[in-house]
């Protein structure tokens, strides 16, 4: 192990006031790192999973769900800025409906379950150094989320990036925040611990954490499941969905064939010349939403017996310090994935659910289907499909790409997509008032307006 750039990174971490126990994951990854670990999984390692139990088979008594609601707390992921849509705030600050964020509807959806069931359930978010501010400012206009003394946020953990050439930690004096990122929504773990949040939510009486993206407006708060997951005993479940063609790229879990526990499986973690199997809907039939159940009890004995360390496999992400600057100095990111950690522990389990619970929103083509009238707010405040089939949506890149250009291309609104089957827009085209798409709808590369109150596709 280089003890010059370890040290370096740990000084680093050290002097920026980063807890120890996410110092040794870090110093646990870098040698990794250094040894050449990639963390791939080749197909010859795995058992493709088959049978996983579906919600819609499940039936839980109404009190036994009361009584694991009771006992719930909800927990979301909000470390992202959405720069690949071209934010530099926190993503989930993004208008998504009726001029409210997805920030606004995860606060309405957790205050409307509370009203439904007379459960107390803490809504607390995992921030980064990046998006804490902003955050908090929003849900200060909520005065009534707090639950007792539990804190509305806690903070993940920074590391320092790596140079690719000699693992040093990277200096980048334009702006040395960007000498730092977050190590993955693996960190989540160790943030928990070090926070001292874990052991408060344990002294305050709660055995059960549901963990979701704030990109997800899918994960309404359920004591259908929470009872499901109550009932099964087990320390953790992932929550899964069918896989379709448009999911092919999505992780996967799967059985690995050493010791007959189940893993998760990234893009980034299988070798290119087998991506064939990995993006096979039919060999990997189920895909990894990314929304978790634990046992909090369980985590805690977990952490303590591995001083912190969860030992999840390594993502090596490689980047430039300066995301937006293609020739800043190549670096590593050390990653790992949350979900990663089904392997840890004994008894771990998954459950198939419907696909509203998995609506996430991760390009401008999708923040188009959920602002158009596809989707209607219940009274959960939940997204509600209104049309038998969900349209696909494909906007050609550059107009439409970072979110002031998708904005300035709606002005008057997204069109209505109720009565379509497909939109693919091609040229750089802005939209006027009052437009439906029917059918199957191609706007072609020329670009252009399509004036208001225009119908465009095949109308049958």
């Amino acid at each position: 192990m280089s003890n010059e750039g370890l040290q370096a990174a740990q000084r680093k971490m050290a002097d920026a006031g980063v807890a120890q126990t996410a110092i040794d994951v870090f110093s646990h990854y870098y040698g990794q790192l250094e040894e050449g670990v990639t963390g791939s999984i080749p197909e010859d390692t795995i058992e493709p999973y088959l049978d996983p139990p579906r919600l819609e088979d499940v039936t839980i008594d109404p009190a036994q769900a009361k009584s694991a609601f009771d006992q719930l707390v909800v927990i979301n992921l909000n470390g992202g800025l959405g720069t690949s849509m071209g934010m530099d705030r926190a993503k989930s600050l993004l208008p998504v409906r009726d001029g409210k964020s997805f920030l606004d509807l995860i606060v309405e959806q957790v205050l409307a379950a509370r009203r439904a069931t007379g459960s107390r359930l803490p809504l607390v978010f995992m921030n980064s150094f990046r998006t804490r501010e902003d955050t908090l400012e929003v849900l200060a206009k909520h005065p009534d989320l707090p639950v007792g003394d539990l804190p509305l946020d806690f903070l993940q953990n920074k590391e320092p990036k790596l140079t690719v050439d000699g693992l040093q930690p990277v200096t980048w004096d334009p702006d040395p925040d960007l000498e730092w990122c977050p190590p993955g929504h693996g960190d989540i773990y160790t943030a928990l611990q070090t926070s001292g949040l874990l052991q408060q939510l344990l002294d305050a009486g709660f055995k059960y954490a549901s963990v979701s993206n704030s990109d997800n407006l899918g994960t309404v708060p359920s004591p259908v499941l929470a009872g499901w997951f109550a009932s099964t005993g087990a320390p953790y479940a992932a929550e899964l969905c069918r896989r379709t063609p448009a999911d092919r790229k999505g992780g996967h879990l799967a059985v690995r064939r050493s010791d007959g526990r189940l893993i998760l499986r990234d893009t980034a973690q299988t070798p290119p010349e087998e991506m064939d199997y990995f993006t096979d809907e039919h060999r990997h039939p189920f895909f990894h939403t990314n929304n978790l159940w634990w046992d909090l009890e369980k985590l805690d004995a977990i952490l303590k017996e591995r001083g912190g360390v969860m030992g999840l496999p390594l993502i090596r992400n490689e980047k430039t310090v300066d995301p937006g600057d293609k020739t800043s100095t190549p670096v590593y990111q050390i990653e790992s994935a949350m979900g990663a950690a089904i392997e840890v522990f004994d008894g771990a389990t998954a459950i198939v659910v419907g696909r509203d619970r998995f609506l996430p929103v991760k390009a401008t083509s999708d923040l188009l289907l959920v602002r158009s009238d596809v989707y209607d707010l219940d009274e959960r405040r939940a997204l509600v499909q209104k049309v038998d089939t969900v349209p696909g949506v494909s906007l050609t890149s550059e107009p439409y790409k970072l979110i002031g250009d998708f904005e300035l291309r709606f002005p008057q609104g997204v069109p209505s997509l109720k009565e379509a089957t497909s939109l693919d827009v091609q040229g750089d085209w802005t939209f006027g008032a009052d437009v439906s798409v029917v059918g199957a709808a191609v706007l072609g590369e020329e670009g252009g307006t399509v004036p208001e109150g225009a119908r465009v596709g095949t109308e049958g």
